[in-house]
């Protein structure tokens, strides 16, 4: 997987992915990432990529030219999407996560200040993709949000593939609770059922755990997983 990402801070991307599981994963060429600086494609001296808006109100919105220009100077793989992290865009969710793991490449836009002149939209027409309905000083937390969901679900980046398998969301419950040594902490004991070697029983367990929880923490989607199961 090919992660091309825009962005005015590209230390924040580098940094992140030069950690733990991400790094591990780009030294092993399970995963590439690569950062773009829109400055870097400006026409003045100055490497403005902002200015004020057209018909007034605060802030500054981010300029046409320097991000088409950048976007355009990335290689397109054949399999490629082009992801605008954005408040207005579809919300981030385990499902189309897995979506995007169809694909060989991703290439995103990270926003500033005001956000985006209009027609780099209509220029590029990316996919909108947003992490929440609440708004940051800055794309490169969704990008990254949205990098290291992707990686988790590629493999070669984990362990065991297994891993991601049974995260929270992968079969519409939360995870069930973990346990490792010791054996007792401050009166609380790990579940003999998970140290009985039973697979069968220890399965059983946490389902029923999951269930149990998403029930107590997450209501809608206990009921969605009711309503699946049940036709």
């Amino acid at each position: 997987m090919i992660f091309d990402v825009l962005t005015l801070f590209p230390e924040m991307i580098d940094n992140y992915c030069g950690y733990s599981i991400l790094k591990r994963a780009v030294e092993n060429n399970v995963l590439q990432v690569n950062t773009i600086n829109p400055r870097d494609f400006t026409l003045d001296k100055h490497k403005k990529v902002d200015d004020t808006p057209y018909g007034g109100g605060a802030g500054m919105v981010l300029m046409a030219q320097p991000y088409v220009d950048a976007y355009e100077s990335v290689k397109k793989q054949e399999n490629s999407i082009t992801v605008m992290l954005s408040p207005q865009g579809t919300p981030l969710d385990d499902k189309l996560v897995n979506d995007l793991t169809k694909y060989d490449q991703i290439v995103m836009l990270c926003g500033h200040y005001e956000g985006f002149d209009e027609r780099i939209r209509d220029i590029i027409k990316p996919m909108e993709i947003s992490i929440g309905d609440f708004v940051l000083t800055g794309g490169e937390l969704p990008a990254l949000c949205l990098i290291d969901a992707v990686s988790r679900k590629i493999e070669g980046t984990l362990g065991k593939i297994e891993s991601a398998d049974e995260d929270s969301f992968s079969n519409g419950l939360l995870e069930y609770p973990q346990y490792t040594k010791p054996r007792e902490y401050r009166g609380l004991k790990v579940p003999e059922v998970l140290l009985n070697g039973n697979h069968k029983e220890i399965n059983e367990f946490r389902m029923q755990e999951s269930l149990k929880r998403t029930k107590i923490k997450r209501p809608d989607l206990y009921s969605a997983y009711i309503e699946k199961i049940s036709k």
